[in-house]
Formats: C-alpha cells, structure tokens, sequence
C-alpha cells in the first residue's frame, strides 16, 4: 500500500480520500527539518502546503519517494529542479484559488474606496466623524488591469457587474480575448494615466519586478488608487509610501508584500493603506478545494500512474514516457526557441507533426511546445496548464499530422503569428535521442540546444562573421558551435552560436552595432 505524509495542515477531508483511495496517510505537521530528514524515506508521497520545505537534501533523503503534491500554486518552497533530478513528480493546484483570490481584490478595492478600515476604528472609538470618510464610489470609474490572465479576468468581470469601466495591460492578451472579457486593451503608460484604480494580476518576472515603480507611479493621474492581491515584489514600497504621504496617490491596499512574513513595513500605520496578511487564497471553500484537489492527484499518481497538474512532468502515462520523453524535450525547446524571441501577444501557434512526432501522444507534445513557448515571460506557466494560459489570453492552437513527407523520420514545426510577424522554427530527433533544429524561418540548419546560444540575423555578406567573432573574442566569450544558414546567397542569413559563458547585455548591444546585423538575442535552453 502506497504511503504519504501529510507534512502540512489540510482539511480533514483530504485524510479520507487517501484512505477510501487505499493510500496510507499519516498526519505529522510543523516538523523541525531534521526530524522530516529521519522520516522520510518512508514515504512515497508529501502533501504540503507552504510551510513546508521540500529541498535538495529532503529529497535526497526521501529514497521511496514520486510524489509532492502542493495544495495550492505556490511551489516557491519546492526544489523542483532537485525533485526532477531524481525523478519526483512535483504538481500543484493552479486555480484552485482563483475566484477567491479575484474577491479578495474586489473586496480591497471597496474597502480602499470607503475608507472601511480606518472608519470602523474610528466609529469603535466613539468619534462618529461622518465627515472625514467621504470616500469615493466604483461606479463609473476606470479600473486598470496590470495582468489579464484567469484572476485577473474574473476581477474585470466583477468590476463590469459594478458598472466600472476596465481596461487592462497585459503584452499576451490578444484582441480576441480583450473583447471576449469586455476590456479595453492599452500600454502601459496611457493604462497608467487613465486609471482611478489599478489592480495587479500579474506574476513576478524581472521584468514585471517593481512595474510601479517611481517613474510609473509619475505617470499615475493625481487620486489613483492601488491594489496589489499578486506578489509584493511588483510594487516599489519606498515609491509607493512617497506618494501616499505627498498625496499624489489616495490609498493603497496590499495583501502582499516584498518581505513576508511582513511584521514590519514602512506603510504600516498609514490610514491610506489598507493590508491584509497574504489572505487572497485563505478562504475555507478554497483551502477545502485545493486540499481534495492535491489528495486526488497524489492518490491517482500512485494507484495509476496518472499526471495531473504537474509542474515539471506533462500528462502521460508510464507505458509511454520512454518513447515520447525526446520529442517532449524537442517540442519544449523549440517553443521557448520562439518564446524568447516573442516580446508582443501571440495570436496564433500551429503545429505541425510528421512522421515518427504524428504517432506520438500529441497532448503531452503540444503541451510541452506551448510551456516552451510561454514560459520565457510567465514563470508559473508548466506543461499542464499551459494550454490553459493560452486559451485565457486568446492564443488560438492549431495542429496538423500527416505521414513522412521529407527527409527525416519524424519532425515536429512550430509557427508563431504575432500581430508583427509570423516565425516558424522546426526540429527533429536524431536516432540516438538527441532533439536538433533544423529549420527557422524556412532556413536549413542543422543544430543542438545548448544551455547558452546567440541567435543573430543578418544580410549574408563577406567579413560578417569575422567581425562576429572579433567582438565575441574581444569579450572573452568562448564559441563552443557555430551553425549557419541563408535563404540565398547575399539574402537573409541566420548564425547560431553556442557560447560556453551568459552572453553580457554590454556584448549584445556591441554585435547589435554591427554592419549588416539585423537582430541579435541571447537565447537559453
């Protein structure tokens, strides 16, 4: 009988659904690390929550060990890249928490609006200051969405229900799907001087770290109100604090912030800010749903075999992960090869399978080439959700299967249709297991994924590549491969170069100075 540990508190429901499944369940939270470390060869799965942490020696130490379910989308506290490595399945529940984390920004925004904290403690002091809490009301005002993903689409549909207007930031959603929610899609800096109030749905990135900012912030209309149910490192609380004070901003609500636990805050104390402590998935339906949710998953995993919502593994069953595990990686890096070179909203991805890639499991293909595609930009975006994602920013899907037509066994084709441009790449795997590129753009290639590679495109002229690699070398970056190909001779050519160190932005912008040189992008796989 499979066994699990429950190492964080979950509803009791949960425990019973392990033990009607014929799992093992045994209840045993808070523990100290170094008893979690004596424990846990014994088990096949962990049930957590956050408190939990499941790190590279935990999972050393867990030699029985497949599963770590994570009731909730979180998994900061998993060492995914370690589970992996020993070949633990890690899954979470990515919208198990949705709507109530959506509500708990309505709710903010009414509050911040009403003035509702510092006014129940005024009342409660016996001041009765009717005067002072005028506030202000939703109706009528524009409400701007940094983010318009799941949560973020189900707060504009809860504004709307409050006659607000919505308009929303958010570089991956499509026109299509701005319409489909009813929201009027803008930059972020015209987004910024419309709004009355502005709610973050959006995921940390290094570029979405500190988007309000000093200089976003300038750019707010005098009056504006934020509120931030996302992740506190997206709002500058030194910035934010200024503007309270010199009353450029009217309020603030926050149930995040940049250090949590957050028992000490330079906004705290301030009547314009309304904080919450990380509450925006704390309410009972949702603890209860990710709880059966994630017990659910385990249990299957254990007794079938079946992936659900994993994060470093797509849906596919034992019998065929050995044949399909080349093409999984395949389909994955040619995405992230157009992920990273994708900056605007993606309207449309077609795949096209042949040969040896048609018979496959096209799921856990498509799957993979969509997480490979997204993920550059969305961190949180895996294998099962993707599509998903896709679907919640009006990213149209599309595949086609036909028998061999060409040369190789099998080959797999992505192409990309932004509102710019239209970017194919192509790829296949090699009768020893290794994936390799052999098409972008339509031009013939023959390449590996390395873990750092420049990808430039050029006008195929004489001296270029000396001069390509006379600023690398000057830069005392190292060529490992250099791969080329062309449309035409003195047409558009493409070099692809594997580096053995990252590629400095100092570098790139050098190559980019080049003659002839019509992109350049660092790129990792």
């Amino acid at each position: 009988m499979p066994k699990v540990l429950i190492a964080d508190k979950l509803s009791p429901a949960a425990v019973a659904i392990f033990k009607m499944r014929g799992v093992e369940a045994d209840v045993k939270t808070g523990l100290p690390k170094e008893e979690l470390l004596k424990i846990v060869d014994q088990y096949d799965g962990i049930a957590i929550r956050s408190a939990t942490k499941i790190t590279a020696d935990v999972i050393k130490a867990a030699k029985k060990l497949k599963v770590v379910g994570r009731a909730g989308i979180g998994v900061d506290n998993v060492d995914i890249p370690a589970a992996t490595a020993a070949g633990v399945i890690v899954m979470n529940t990515p919208f198990g928490n949705s709507i109530t984390t959506a509500e708990h920004a309505i709710a903010l925004m009414m509050a911040l609006a009403r003035d509702i904290p510092a006014a129940n403690a005024s009342t409660h002091a016996g001041k009765w200051e009717k005067n002072r809490f005028m506030g202000t009301e939703l109706y009528g005002k524009t409400l701007c969405l940094i983010g318009a993903g799941n949560i973020g689409g189900i707060v504009a549909d809860r504004a709307k229900g409050l006659k607000m207007h919505v308009v929303a930031y958010d570089p991956y959603l499509s026109a299509e799907r701005a319409a489909d929610l009813g929201v009027e899609k803008m930059e972020l800096n015209d987004l910024l001087a419309r709004a009355d109030f502005i709610t973050l749905h959006t995921p940390l990135t290094n570029e979405t770290r500190n988007i309000i900012s000093v200089d976003a912030i300038s750019k707010m209309k005098k009056g504006a109100r934020l509120i931030n149910c996302a992740r506190g490192g997206l709002v500058d609380e030194a910035a934010l604090k200024a503007a309270l004070d010199s009353g450029h901003l009217a309020g603030a609500a926050l149930d995040v912030f940049a250090e949590e636990p957050a028992k000490a805050n330079a906004l705290f104390g301030n009547e314009k800010v309304v904080a919450t402590p990380h509450l925006g998935a704390s309410p009972e339906e949702a603890q209860e749903n990710v709880a059966l949710q994630v017990a659910e998953q385990i249990a299957d995993y254990l007794l079938t075999g079946a992936i659900t919502n994993a994060l470093n593994m797509p849906s596919i069953n034992a019998q065929e992960a050995a044949l399909v595990k080349p093409w999984i990686v395949l389909a994955e890096n040619l995405g992230a090869f157009a992920g990273q070179l994708t900056d605007t909203s993606i309207e449309t991805v077609e795949i096209l399978y042949e040969g040896t890639a048609a018979t496959m499991n096209g799921r856990a293909l498509t799957q993979a080439a969509l997480a490979g595609l997204l993920k550059p930009h969305l961190p949180e975006v895996n294998m099962v959700n993707a599509p998903i994602v896709a679907k919640e920013r009006g990213t149209k899907v599309s595949e086609t299967r036909r028998d061999r037509q060409g040369i190789y066994e099998g080959y797999i084709k992505i192409t990309v249709k932004t509102p710019e441009q239209t970017r194919s790449v192509a790829g296949t795997v090699f009768s020893d297991g290794r994936p390799r590129l052999i098409q972008i753009k339509d031009i013939d290639l023959d390449a590996g994924f390395a873990p750092r590679m420049l990808y430039v495109t050029n006008e195929d002229k004489p001296g270029f590549i000396g001069r390509l690699g006379m600023v690398l070398g000057e830069a005392k970056v190292n060529i490992a491969n250099f791969t080329l190909g062309r449309t035409a001779p003195g047409a558009d050519a493409i070099a692809l170069v594997e580096i053995d160190t990252e590629m400095d932005e100092k570098v790139l912008a050098d190559i980019r100075k080049l003659p002839l040189v019509k992109q350049a992008k660092a790129l990792a796989f």
